[in-house]
């Protein structure tokens, strides 16, 4: 049952809330939540804390006073069977009883105002639960030595501990609280409780919890449970998703009462149980079907995001691409832009042509690559760069080329090398008065 107090809380703390509220019958909701703040959401410290607290002994925290922890035992409809002692008879068993009558009364009288006045001097070592899961280990170890190994398996935990397996597991939880000092828990234990019948019952229907009330958490839950008499035994299980007492069993009771008994009170309310396990069976298969559809959403949504993802690459490859494209044209445009500029400037630096009539002159027809022919008069004393920057910066002339001649053929040095630093003049590189050179394209290469 949800309630407005469960906001801003995490579904971890929201299941501890429930869980803390099942364990201690605690109504308010603000209350539950004040207590496991303050133990730091730890609920098996703030179950012990609180059971401790209905002992008399201060919280650590020092919170108001409120009605003692328990399992909801407020139900009118718990199953309770009292088995009372069996009267004296006979002439002979009823003097006894009047024999023994004024020293029983006289020794519990003494031992209860002893008890009452020790209270005073000393508080209850039972009141401080320090190690609840050492306790049940000792009463254990105790119980085989006195009664041997051949009893209901023990349920190895705490109370606390015990129950929240029992509500997790939908199982009835059957607990024991052994009176050390009761004239009857001796023959309970050893006719009884370890009576093949009654442990084949519990092993196989029930967790089995038990602890002496002498020892801390048997105390603890002694006060919870509110026993009368020993031996005592009190089946718990969930009903209305609350741990709750179903039924008490009181006083010495024998093995074929026991198991009718324990039959007849599982038997009235295995309903609650099945009720119980159809809802959460319910709630697990909306959970199923909940988080399925979740993974479906988030393989939907994944796919979704694969595709955008796919979408923004291929965006930013053609973008890229683009950009390349782009950045290439430009990249040509300015390089055809520095090559003509270059050739504007070779062209201006050319020194005048000389005249037919200059002896010094030599008339050289060029052979372009694409065929056609050009032909210019230079000066035998001009360097062969003038030649190349000559055809450089004709429009028609390749970007990269090289200038050989034909007899003999050779390539002529124009431009400055590691074997030519200062290329030879046209005199030099011994070329007549009338010349035919061709033009090689090396753009490609």
């Amino acid at each position: 049952m949800a309630a407005p107090e469960e906001r801003d809380l995490t579904q971890e703390q929201t299941e501890k809330l429930l869980q803390f509220q099942d364990l201690t019958g605690i109504e308010s909701m603000d209350q539950c939540r004040h207590t496991l703040e303050q133990h730091n959401w730890n609920i098996e410290a703030a179950v012990q804390d609180r059971l401790n607290e209905q002992e008399g002994v201060p919280s650590v925290f020092n919170p108001p006073p409120s009605r003692p922890l328990q399992v909801n035992t407020a139900d009118n409809r718990i199953y309770s069977y009292v088995v009372s002692r069996p009267q004296p008879r006979g002439l002979l068993g009823w003097g006894y009883y009047l024999i023994m009558l004024p020293f029983r009364f006289t020794y519990y009288t003494i031992l209860d105002i002893f008890r009452f006045a020790l209270r005073f001097i000393r508080p209850d070592p039972r009141s401080r639960v320090t190690d609840p899961v050492g306790d049940i280990v000792s009463f254990m170890h105790s119980f085989e030595e006195k009664y041997g190994r051949a009893h209901p398996v023990f349920y190895q935990g705490t109370y606390s501990q015990a129950l929240n397996d029992a509500k997790r597991e939908l199982r009835f939880l059957l607990v024991y609280l052994h009176g050390d000092d009761h004239q009857d828990s001796d023959e309970f234990c050893r006719n009884t409780l370890c009576a093949p019948e009654v442990i084949s019952l519990i092993n196989t229907r029930m967790l089995f919890w038990a602890c002496s009330t002498n020892r801390p958490e048997g105390y603890r839950v002694s006060q919870a449970l509110r026993e009368n008499t020993y031996p005592f035994l009190a089946m718990i299980m969930l009903k209305d998703r609350r741990m709750t007492v179903v039924g008490r069993l009181e006083g010495l009771i024998q093995p074929d009462d026991l198991i009718n008994q324990l039959t007849f009170i599982m038997d009235a309310n295995q309903t609650y149980l099945v009720s119980e396990r159809l809802e959460r069976e319910e709630r697990n298969q909306t959970q199923v079907l909940r988080q399925q559809q979740d993974e479906a959403y988030l393989a939907s949504l994944r796919a979704d995001q694969e595709k955008e993802r796919k979408k923004r690459e291929e965006r930013e490859r053609k973008r890229r691409k683009e950009e390349e494209v782009k950045q290439q044209k430009l990249a040509e445009e300015r390089r055809r832009r520095n090559l003509q500029e270059e050739k504007e400037r070779k062209l201006e630096c050319l020194p005048p042509e000389p005249s037919p009539d200059d002896p010094e002159s030599v008339k050289i027809i060029f052979k372009l690559p694409n065929d056609s022919r050009v032909e210019r008069r230079f000066h035998f004393s001009q360097s062969l760069t003038v030649i190349h920057d000559f055809l450089f910066s004709l429009k028609e002339s390749p970007e990269k080329f090289q200038i050989e001649a034909n007899f003999p053929r050779r390539v002529l040095p124009c431009i400055p090398s590691e074997e030519w630093p200062n290329p030879p003049t046209l005199q030099e590189a011994g070329l007549s008065h009338t010349e035919v050179l061709f033009v090689q394209d090396l753009t490609d290469e």
